[in-house]
């Protein structure tokens, strides 16, 4: 972080205390892709509380690149050398109330630690509140300071706001130590509009221009015109020669003649206030003109948008800053059911709760959270996407109001202004339940006793760009940290979960059927739909006999159909007859999807798009053939099926208007995984997976848990009903589908899956780390990670702790070629001790690192 060194511009610079002078430098994470950096202690600073120790989780400013930037304070640094560090300039939080709780910075950076990323990088995906301070910033020169040699615009012996000086002039001063700088806070303000008081209002603005009748009257005037001022003395002042000759019954030449002959003057005077000044006295302020036009008008006085303009540019009215009202947030649920149930959940440091349906769960754990809430502890639930912080909102935010305290929503959900709001209530200690995204983990909640972690396995926990962090793991370290308990808690346990002990709820009633596409004649045993007379070929598909049977029920019964598709668009590729030639991707080594909507072929990797070509670009065939059914397809199949029936799509590309389905309208849903993002239809009576394959035939070994666990989330999505779950597959004897039918619990796949991963040595027997390398050039990337691989085996990894290198499925993904490389280590120490080849050199290729990897290579 140390400058140059620069000439010394002062005989005497600022002088700086011993304890100063040996202070451990701070270590200070910026919202950069960067590792924490040392800064120094800021000049003259003392901890208030615990003197000589850093402020750990509160935010400092650092200078950075010219500029000043908000830091958090993540550890203390090196002191070897600190006297050569820039300074920290300013601390923005009480040590006593820091922005992140100090256990949960501890937590976090340790993991990155081991993780081998920047901190920065990892604080920037997390820290959602904060990185952005107002305050007024205030500087002057050093007293005795000459400050010419910076130019003639350097800042002066008096106070000066900041913004008038360029920052990097006044960070070549700062790093000098010539400048003093102060700052206050500045809380979240708006823009109104007020009326001035009378005597603030400009007297330009008050003073109207008047026509008054002389005394006595001139001599000269003609009849008309005595006429006329007389009048004018009569019924006194008017505003303007036309308002004065209407009253008198003259023409306007009359008053023009008897004004020059002197028998009227004009005067200014102090005129009445304007009504509309005096309804926004009475009623404001306000927040734009439109508001105070629109108030006036209900009230009976006429005003206009512009008129109102008028008045404020003359001075009537004034835009002032005032505090802004704290933002509305969620409101919690009334109540909460079981809060005074027995808790009969474990007493351990790692707990789990699985099966039922989520008004179930969440009625197992009101017990153990009133308890926790009630002893003036605190609780945080962490959800991986909306639809179950949906549910966990509803059915746990009652419970705080019982025990004396509030809960809070934190997630990306909520506007930058609510999240502020929501945080300061925690931080102050006045909202001890905190439910929300990942983003809700490093809330500052105090004693912190129990952490909830809702739908541990879900592949949502893993943030796709950044630090591609699995929050799960995140979550455990936080929680181990901070001394609470961590509680895994869902509809079906993931894999890792088995291990810890817990409490299994029996699963909803299931009605299944399977279209097994395998073995057709087999179908009547597994259900009363088919018939053995049917062959592969009537089966159907992607709408088999059986399915399309019920569908029909449903048209006749008015009720409700969902459809699960395993892509979205019309198919998954086109392919020529002739030649089996399918149009690929320019920039991915993949081929491109159909989209009847559009007429386009479709990268889903990088975006790109073409037109649909006339011939095969090898043999010239006008014929293609579509293969692989997306959403649009099969809503087109079930159009066909049920004509005149209402079909809706919900996908990345297309969300129907879904209001007149939830209001208990009949229809069939046709959609992806996105549609549990949403609540179910209230009517639901059959959902269909139309291909269940497509999400066992990926390069996964968590392919079928995944799988398992979306069965299990369809069989309880609708929180009452049952409805009939028709899966297509041809795999119909798979485990995963196998306990669903059988009427098992949810504990029964992922304990089988957890012997096998045993004799795999795949987690929760080991710790995977995925490498990727990337080049531009194949062999580049090739080399490079065949480079690295030997690097690892040279500083002692075994070949059953690297596996690979191995190219990517996809051989190219937006121009690049990776190629991957997997780490398996019994342990965490380990896998940071395997990691840590990748920080001996420097690389040929990018090279990025996936702790605990999710979807396969």
């Amino acid at each position: 972080m140390s400058g140059p060194a620069a000439p010394a511009l002062l005989p005497e610079p600022r002088k700086t205390t011993a304890s100063a002078q040996v202070a451990t430098p701070w270590r200070v994470a910026v919202p950069l892709p960067v590792p924490a950096y040392d800064f120094a202690v800021p000049h003259g600073w003392v901890n208030p509380h615990v003197p000589g120790e850093a402020p750990l989780g509160c935010r400092v400013l650092v200078p950075w690149r010219g500029e000043l930037v908000v830091g958090l304070v993540v550890g203390e640094g090196e002191p070897r050398g600190g006297h050569r560090l820039r300074e920290a300039v300013h601390v923005l939080d009480d040590p006593a109330a820091p922005w992140v709780a100090p256990a949960t910075v501890r937590a976090v950076t340790a993991w990155a630690a081991d993780a081998h990323l920047p901190a920065g990088l990892v604080w920037c995906d997390l820290l959602c509140v904060g990185w952005d301070s107002p305050c007024t910033h205030e500087v002057r020169a050093v007293e005795g300071a000459d400050l010419n040699a910076f130019g003639a615009r350097a800042p002066g012996s008096s106070w000066n706001d900041a913004v008038t000086f360029a920052p990097p002039l006044l960070d070549a001063i700062r790093e000098q130590g010539l400048l003093e700088e102060t700052f206050t806070a500045l809380g979240r303000t708006r823009t109104v509009i007020s009326a001035r008081d009378l005597d603030d209002v400009p007297a330009e603005a008050r003073t109207v221009t008047l026509l008054r009748a002389v005394s006595p009257l001139p001599d000269d005037l003609t009849p008309k015109q005595r006429q006329a001022c007389e009048w004018l003395a009569a019924h006194g002042p008017q505003p303007s020669l036309s308002a004065w000759a209407r009253g008198a019954g003259v023409s306007s030449g009359v008053t023009t003649g008897a004004l020059n002959a002197g028998g009227a003057l004009m005067v200014a005077e102090l005129g009445e206030a304007p009504p509309a000044w005096a309804w926004l006295r009475e009623h404001g302020p306000v927040d734009s003109l439109t508001a105070w036009a629109s108030g006036a008008v209900l009230a009976g006085v006429p005003l206009s948008v512009t008129q109102a303009g008028a008045l404020a540019a003359r001075g009537w009215a004034a835009h002032v800053q005032q505090p802004a009202p704290p933002p509305a947030l969620p409101e919690p649920a009334m109540g909460a059911e079981g809060a005074a149930d027995p808790d009969r959940l474990p007493e351990a440091a790692v707990w789990r709760l699985h099966g039922g349906r989520a008004a179930n769960r969440f009625r197992v754990l009101a017990p153990r959270m009133a308890r926790l809430l009630s002893q003036g502890r605190g609780v945080l639930v962490i959800a991986p996407e909306h639809a179950t912080l949906r549910r966990a909102w509803e059915g746990l935010s009652g419970l705080a109001q019982a025990s004396d305290t509030r809960a809070v929503q934190v997630s990306g959900q909520l506007g930058d202004a609510q999240r502020e709001h929501a945080w300061a209530l925690v931080r102050s200690g006045s909202a001890r339940l905190v439910i929300g995204s990942y983003l809700a983990l490093s809330a500052p909640l105090e004693n912190l006793a129990l952490l909830i972690v809702l739908e541990e396995g879900s592949d949502a926990y893993k943030l796709q760009s950044g630090s591609r962090a699995f929050i799960p793991d995140l979550a455990a370290r936080v929680a181990a940290e901070q001394d609470a308990a961590l509680a895994l808690v869902g509809v079906t346990p993931a894999v890792e979960s088995i291990p810890h002990p817990g409490a299994v709820l029996p699963p909803p009633r299931t009605r299944l059927h399977v279209v097994d596409y395998a073995r057709p004649p087999e179908q009547p045993e597994l259900g009363p739909l088919s018939g053995v007379h049917l062959t592969p070929g009537d089966l159907g598909y992607p709408l088999s006999h059986d399915l399309a049977r019920v569908l029909r029920q449903v048209q006749e019964r008015g009720r409700q159909a969902v459809l699960v598709a395993p892509r979205r668009g019309y198919s998954a590729l086109l392919r020529c007859p002739g030649c089996e030639h399918t149009p690929q991707c320019r920039n991915c080594d993949v081929p491109l999807r159909f989209h009847q909507e559009t007429r386009q072929l479709t990268c889903h990797q990088c975006g790109y798009h073409e037109v649909i070509p006339d011939r095969c670009d090898k043999c010239g065939e006008r014929m293609w053939k579509a293969r692989g059914p997306g959403t649009e397809w099969i809503a087109q199949e079930v159009g066909k099926l049920l004509p005149g029936f209402p079909v809706y799509r919900l996908d990345k590309d297309r969300q129907d208007d879904l209001s007149a389905l939830m209001n208990g309208e009949s229809g069939v849903l046709v959609g992806t995984q996105l549609l549990l993002s949403h609540p179910a239809p209230p009517n639901l009576a059959v959902i269909g997976v139309t291909l269940a394959d497509t999400w066992l035939n990926v390069s996964d070994f968590r392919a079928s848990e995944r799988y398992h666990r979306l069965l299990r989330q369809l069989a309880e999505w609708h929180p009452d009903r049952a409805p009939m779950l028709v899966v297509q597959t041809f795999q119909a004897d798979h485990p995963a589908l196998r306990v669903l039918g059988e009427g098992r619990d949810t504990l029964a796949y992922p304990a089988a899956e957890e012997r096998v991963r045993a004799e795999l040595f795949y987690p929760p027997h080991a710790r995977l780390a995925q490498i990727e390398v990337t080049a531009r050039e194949a062999r580049k990337a090739q080399l490079a990670a065949q480079e690295l691989a030997d690097a690892l085996h040279g500083a002692g990894a075994s070949a059953q702790e690297v596996l690979g290198p191995a190219p990517s499925p996809v051989a190219r993904v937006r121009g690049v070629y990776p190629y991957h490389l997997m780490l398996r280590a019994r342990s965490d120490a380990r896998l940071s001790q395997l990691l840590a080849v990748l920080d001996s050199r420097t690389w040929k290729a990018r090279v990025r690192v996936d702790v605990n990897p999710r979807g396969g290579l």
